[in-house]
C-alpha cells in the first residue's frame, strides 16, 4: 500500500511552496524551504546539492549543515551514494553513522527533477524509527518543487541575459546609427551643425534645437545623446504638441494612484524614467503656460513631485528641447515664459531648411532610395536625370521629411529599375507649388516621357548617341532628330 499524505504532510508541502515563492532570491527561498522541511519532518539537517564542473556534488543550500559537515557525511557513507542518486535519478535511503543524534540515522536522498532535467539532489537526515515511507513521499514532492523553481530561475536568467545582450546590441546599433558620419549631408550649413553637436554632446548643457518642421531635429537630438557620456542611460522622448493639455503634467512628472479620475495605478513620468539619461522635449513651444511654470521649477530645483504625491523626487537628466516656432514672438504674445526661454536657450542649434542645403538633396534621395527599395523588396538602379532635376528645382516646404516621403512613394509606384519624373508625387509637378506649368494633354505627356527616356539612355552611355540608339532599339538618325527636337544637350552627359 502506497503511503498517503496526512493533513500535516500537506501543510508541510504548502509551507514549502510558500517558501519557494517568498522573494526574488531563489537561493534564499530554497534555504527557507529546506528549513521548513527539516523542521516539520523532524529532521536533523537538510541539503540541496548540485553537480560541479568536475562532476562532483557541491552544496548549494542547507539547513543545519555546512560544507565540512556535508563532506563528513560523504565520508561516513559510500562515497558514490549521493552521486548514484543523481545519475540514476532514483531515491535512496542511505544509512549513516550517528551525526549529532543518539540513534541510527537515515538520509533520505531523492533527485530534484523537473520534466527531463535534473538540477540536483535533496537530502533529509532523520532518525531510523520515523515513518520513512511517509517522509520520503514529502521529500520527493519538495524536491520536485525545488527543481521546478530552479528550472524557472534558469529560464528567467537565460531570458534576462538574452535581453541584456539584445539591449547592448540595440544601444550599439543606435550609437552607430546616430554617429555623425552616418548622418546624411555634407553641405556647409550641415557641417556647422555637426561642429556644434560635437562641441556640446559631451557636456551636460541644455540644448535647444530650432528649425522648420521636417529638418531632422529629432535625429540631431539622438546624435547628441548617443555621443554623450549618458549614452548608456535612457533616452526618453515626448512630443508636447501630441499630448492633450490635461495630460501633459502627468506625462512629464507622473501621478500617484487615485490622484485624479482614471488614475488607477501609480505612473512614473518621463522625468523619472529618464533619470541618469537624456529627456527630449519636442515641440516645446506648444507646452501650456501652467506646465511651463512647473517645468521651470524642475529645471531650477532639479526635483519634482508626482501629481497627487508629496514625495520629492530628484531629477538627474540632461534636457534637449526642440521647436519650429518663433519663441521670441511667442514671448511677446504671452504664449511662452521669458524666464523658461532663458533656461532652455543655453546652447542653440539651428537646423537649416532643405532649400538652403540644395547640395544635400541628391545624397538624401539616394539614401532614402536605398532604404526603401530594401523595405519594399524592389530593385531600383538609379534616379533618372529629369527626376533629379525636378527634385533639385523644388523648394520642399516639408523639408527632409517631405523628400523622404516623395522617394518612398516613387519606389512604390516604380514599375522599372529607374525612377522617372512621373513616379514622383504630383505636388512636385504642379504650378502651385513648384512654379512649373504642367500640360495635361496626351501629346505633351508622351513627349515628356520620351524626353525622360532619351536622357536616361544618354546618361548610361555617357553621351554616346549611337550606343543610346541601340539601347532604345531605334536608329541613330531618329534619335538625333528627337534630341534636336527636345533641345537635349548631349555634351553634359560626356562629363
Amino acid at each position: 500500500m502506497k503511503p498517503q499524505l496526512t493533513i500535516d504532510s500537506i501543510g508541510t508541502i504548502e509551507a514549502v511552496n510558500r517558501s519557494l515563492a517568498r522573494s526574488d532570491d531563489v537561493r534564499t527561498n530554497i534555504r527557507s524551504a529546506l528549513e521548513t522541511l527539516c523542521r516539520d519532518m523532524g529532521g536533523s539537517f537538510a541539503f540541496f546539492a548540485i553537480p560541479d564542473d568536475d562532476g562532483s556534488l557541491e552544496i548549494a543550500e542547507t539547513s543545519d549543515l555546512n560544507l565540512s559537515d556535508f563532506r563528513r557525511l560523504e565520508s561516513n557513507v559510500n562515497d558514490s551514494s549521493f552521486r548514484e542518486v543523481f545519475e540514476t535519478q532514483g531515491a535512496r535511503r542511505i544509512e549513516s553513522a550517528p551525526f549529532g543524534m543518539t540513534m541510527a540515522e537515515i538520509i533520505i536522498c531523492v533527485p530534484a527533477v523537473a520534466g527531463k532535467r535534473i538540477s540536483g539532489i535533496v537530502g533529509l537526515g532523520v532518525r531510523s524509527d520515523k515513518d520513512l515511507d511517509a517522509i520520503e513521499k514529502v521529500v520527493k514532492l519538495a524536491a520536485s518543487m525545488i527543481a521546478q523553481t530552479m528550472r524557472i530561475e534558469h529560464a528567467i536568467r537565460g531570458e534576462r541575459e538574452k535581453l541584456r545582450e539584445e539591449n547592448l546590441h540595440l544601444k550599439q546599433e543606435l550609437k552607430e546609427k546616430y554617429d555623425f558620419t552616418n548622418i546624411v549631408g555634407n553641405s556647409n550649413p550641415m557641417k556647422l551643425v555637426y561642429e556644434q553637436v560635437s562641441q556640446v554632446a559631451k557636456s551636460n548643457a541644455t540644448v535647444l534645437l530650432r528649425g522648420e518642421s521636417g529638418t531632422g531635429k529629432e535625429m540631431i537630438a539622438n546624435a547628441i545623446h548617443y555621443n554623450s557620456l549618458r549614452s548608456k542611460k535612457p533616452f526618453i522622448k515626448i512630443n508636447c504638441a501630441a499630448i492633450p493639455e490635461t495630460l501633459v503634467e502627468s506625462e512629464l512628472f507622473g501621478h500617484e494612484k487615485g490622484a485624479f479620475t482614471g488614475a488607477e495605478r501609480l505612473k512614473k513620468g518621463r522625468f523619472e524614467l529618464a533619470d541618469g539619461g537624456t529627456l527630449f522635449l519636442d515641440e516645446i513651444g506648444d507646452l501650456p503656460i501652467q506646465t511651463q511654470i512647473k517645468l521651470l521649477r524642475v529645471l531650477q530645483e532639479r526635483e519634482f513631485e508626482r501629481i497627487g504625491g508629496t514625495e520629492t523626487i530628484k531629477s538627474n537628466i540632461r534636457l534637449v528641447t526642440a521647436t519650429n516656432k518663433n519663441l521670441e514672438e511667442a514671448i511677446s504674445n504671452g504664449d511662452f515664459r521669458e524666464d523658461l526661454y532663458y533656461r532652455l536657450n543655453v546652447f542653440s542649434i539651428f537646423l537649416p531648411p532643405l532649400r538652403e542645403r540644395k547640395s544635400d538633396i541628391l545624397l538624401l534621395a539616394e539614401h532614402f532610395l536605398e532604404r526603401y527599395e530594401i523595405e519594399h523588396n524592389k530593385r531600383i538602379r538609379r534616379i533618372s536625370t529629369p527626376a533629379i532635376d525636378m527634385l533639385m528645382s523644388y523648394h520642399f516646404p516639408g523639408n527632409v521629411r517631405e523628400l523622404e516621403n516623395a522617394i518612398e512613394r516613387a519606389v512604390l509606384v516604380c514599375d522599372s529599375n529607374v525612377i522617372h519624373g512621373h513616379h514622383l508625387p504630383p505636388s512636385l509637378q504642379t504650378a502651385e507649388v513648384s512654379g512649373t506649368v504642367t500640360d495635361l494633354r496626351l501629346a505633351s505627356a508622351v513627349a515628356a516621357f520620351e524626353r525622360d527616356m532619351i536622357q536616361d539612355a544618354l546618361k548610361s552611355t555617357k553621351g554616346n548617341v549611337a550606343q543610346a540608339a541601340r539601347n532604345l532599339d531605334t536608329t541613330q538618325r531618329i534619335l538625333g532628330y528627337k534630341i534636336k527636337r527636345y533641345g537635349i544637350d548631349t555634351i553634359r552627359f560626356r562629363r
